[in-house]
């Protein structure tokens, strides 16, 4: 036989087979391990502005961690849908912000983000896969799979904002009603569950067959506007504190009285809340936003042969 017939069909054949082999098991399921850093858009904390809901307020040192599962579904080659299980933290803190308002009012909170969530994704390349054999010039073959893809979504999520006391102890902030809440012209208390809406982008490359790498970012635009338990107006300090004592009174106002007489301030130097003013910024709802790494691993199975009956 012809020395180069056998080198052809050397280098053809394994290609032949892996394609079969692919044809025949197929990766519609993938498993994803999440884990990265959240931060917090709302009225508390921030960066020298007044909140608002997006990156243009960011501040690194409220930064804090995330983590996920999740499943992937793809029957094509250009879209995918995903549920996933996010856990997280999210807080911030007036004292580190800048912006004359924010400083002085001098509230602080965190709050445990526990998210279940479905999206849509959509690719800009075709998915590969992968392959099990790395051979230069050969048609069919790629050394890397490196694909894009945006999302969006829709889920639920809890959240639990605590605030810290001048003792260093930490406090759940919705039963103290802090605008209010529960009282006479006060606002109903707000629940500690909302919708949120997934929307990013993110990219990966395939190591192998199964295995690839990624990253993401995305947004979470939400419902509420609570998450830093501030979203309203103050209350009467004195009627909340009589409800639900020193400590309620304390959350509901912990403002530093330096807010300057030219910005606002009752007199020189000193400002303090009253009835009816302005707490927080409702012209935004909350958002908080996820960066993370990930790894993830396609789930094989093959297809069912029927026997022929003749």
């Amino acid at each position: 036989m012809n020395k180069r017939l056998v080198i052809v069909l050397a280098l053809i054949l394994p290609s032949l087979l892996v394609d079969a082999q692919f044809r025949r098991k197929r990766y519609k399921y993938e498993l994803m391990l999440n884990l990265g850093a959240t931060n917090f858009l709302g009225d508390v904390g921030g960066s020298s502005q007044i909140g608002t809901h997006f990156v243009k307020d960011f501040n690194y040192q409220v930064t804090k961690p995330v983590g996920g599962l999740g499943i992937r579904y793809k029957n094509n080659r250009y879209w995918a849908l995903q549920g996933g299980l996010w856990w997280g933290q999210v807080g911030g803190n007036d004292a580190i912000s800048t912006e004359p308002f924010r400083h002085n009012r001098n509230i602080n909170f965190k709050s445990i983000i526990l998210e279940p969530s479905v999206r849509f994704e959509g690719y800009f390349t075709q998915d590969r896969g992968g392959h099990l054999y790395r051979l230069k010039n050969v048609h069919g073959m790629k050394r890397k799979d490196i694909q894009a893809y945006f999302f969006g979504g829709v889920g639920l999520f809890y959240y639990n904002p605590k605030g810290e006391y001048t003792n260093g102890n930490w406090y759940a902030l919705r039963p103290l009603g802090t605008e209010g809440q529960g009282l006479p012209g006060g606002p109903k208390e707000y629940s500690p569950v909302s919708i949120c809406f997934p929307l990013g982008l993110g990219a990966k490359i395939a190591i192998d067959q199964r295995w690839s790498i990624g990253a993401e970012y995305g947004m979470r635009y939400t419902l509420t506007d609570y998450i830093d338990d501030t979203g309203g107006k103050y209350y009467s300090n004195s009627a909340i504190k009589a409800a639900h004592g020193n400590i309620a009174a304390y959350f509901a106002d912990p403002s530093l009285m330096t807010y300057p007489k030219e910005l606002g301030g009752a007199s020189a130097g000193v400002w303090q809340a009253a009835p009816g003013q302005e707490r927080g910024n409702p012209k935004y709802k909350d958002a908080y936003m996820f960066m993370t790494l990930n790894v993830n691993y396609k789930i094989p199975y093959k297809r069912k042969r029927t026997r022929s009956k003749f």
